[in-house]
């Protein structure tokens, strides 16, 4: 997909003729990501969208224990996500690192099957999430670097879009597993297990094996030859002195630790309309459809209209659904207003971080400033289950849902006060940003 820029900015390099360099504007690599997060998303939906149901009602865990495992489902994630990103950048060797990640999760799924209590459960999700939170920020690293800085929002909306169809098609598969196939919830493990292997086998044949910065980071011809070193743990923790970055992990801190997961969404949902069970993983097909439709325009407006100004919005989104959960349950529109709104959510959000972030950290510490922010909003969604859980159980579910809403509007207040100063000029701004000039691109503000 070549396409002339028409929107190119100023200081764009141009063809001999006069006119803008055709650029594509979204890479093979991007594609070929999108192609293995859509099968991997298939496979990790299907066990998703089961999974509350199969733990509440299955073997019996009550919210406080489904708040705890559900915060070990995301925060162990969190927690690797940091190892993953500097690995990348150490070794320079993202697609190596992304490949170790999808393979240790592809190796858990058939483990589902044996584990039929909290404990063994707990273990297996906990290892699960460990491959994910291996491979999440090189993968990031990987789009980022291969896309100019004026496009990431666009680029991050491309690979959300095709990921979250992995996200439509998962639930679809567990709902007529579950209807058809002997054996329920096993079924549908073992069928995840299969197109997991599959999507390790993609990644491996059609993700292409370089590391270094592409248009991103092309702000200067390279020596013929010349690789970009790895970097060590100074230079990583160097990271936290750059005033955007610190104000953007700040703000997806302090917004996660309103944001309710998905699980405990349906779980109202459901408990809201009287929804029966076998209808219940079609729930997130509702969130994904208006996430596919909307991740690319999404992204698009964030590059025109700034990032920031589009993650809080989508943040407001998410409040007015759980306005709608708490005062109006019995409205028949309900679970299409609530799924619309969480959709909105995920298109506003999902990618715009990830792309404010690249056009903020150096191209060689990409996946190292990827996997600070998202440790750090992955964090606070860990101590959000965790606590709404407890609330749940202890309060009900109405007042923890107020709770939630309340602090989901002063952490938007405050993310919205956050606003750093304007970035100083680094000596290596221009090759890393990609933008040929000292400041950072407009969407990151």
């Amino acid at each position: 997909m070549y396409l002339a820029d028409r929107s190119a900015p100023a200081g764009a390099k141009t063809a001999p003729d006069g006119g803008p360099v055709r650029t594509r504007t979204v890479a093979s690599t991007v594609l070929a990501l999108g192609a293995v997060s859509l099968i991997t998303d298939v496979s990790s939906e299907m066990v998703t969208a089961v999974l509350p149901l199969y733990l509440v009602a299955g073997l019996g865990l009550s919210p406080l224990g489904f708040g705890a495992l559900d915060g070990v489902y995301n925060g162990v994630s969190a927690l690797v996500q940091l190892t993953g990103g500097h690995l990348a950048d150490r070794v320079r060797n993202h697609k190596l690192i992304a490949g170790i990640g999808y393979g240790l999760s592809a190796l858990c799924k058939p483990l589902l099957l044996l584990a039929h209590s909290l404990g063994p459960v707990g273990v297996v999700l906990a290892l699960e999430r460990t491959g994910k939170g291996l491979r999440t920020a090189p993968r990031d690293a990987l789009i980022s670097l291969s896309t100019p800085a004026e496009l990431q929002g666009r680029a991050f909306g491309v690979h959300r879009a095709m990921d979250t169809t992995g996200a439509l098609l998962g639930p679809l598969a567990a709902f007529f597993i579950l209807n058809m196939a002997v054996g329920g919830y096993d079924a549908v493990f073992g069928v995840s297990a299969c197109v997991a292997v599959l999507g390790v086998v993609v990644l491996m044949l059609f993700v292409p094996s370089g590391a270094g910065p592409g248009p991103a980071a092309a702000g200067a011809a390279k020596p013929a030859g010349a690789e970009p070193a790895g970097v060590n743990l100074r230079e990583a923790a160097a990271l936290l002195r750059l005033p955007r970055l610190r104000a953007l992990a700040l703000c997806a801190a302090l917004l996660g630790l309103t944001t309710v997961s998905d699980a405990f969404l349906y779980l109202l949902l459901q408990d809201r309309t009287g929804l029966p069970e076998h209808w219940f993983p079609l729930l997130p097909l509702g969130t994904a459809a208006v996430f596919l439709l909307l991740a690319v325009p999404a992204g698009a407006l964030a590059d025109r209209i700034g990032r920031r100004t589009v993650f809080l919005a989508g943040h407001a989104l998410l409040l007015a659904g759980y306005g709608l959960l708490l005062w109006a349950p019995h409205w028949s529109a309900l679970p299409y207003l609530v799924l619309v709104l969480h959709g909105l959510f995920y298109a506003a959000t999902d990618g715009v971080l990830p792309a404010a972030v690249g056009a903020t950290v150096p191209a060689k510490l990409r996946a190292t400033g990827l996997a600070v922010v998202g440790t750090s909003q992955a964090l606070a969604r860990f101590g959000c289950s965790l606590a709404f859980g407890a609330a749940w159980t202890v309060w009900g579910a109405d007042p923890a849902l107020a709770a939630a809403a309340g602090l989901c509007c002063c952490a938007a207040v405050a993310g919205f006060v956050l606003r750093p100063g304007p970035p100083a000029p680094a000596p290596d701004s221009a090759t890393d940003a990609g933008t040929g000039t000292g400041r950072l691109p407009r969407g990151t503000r």
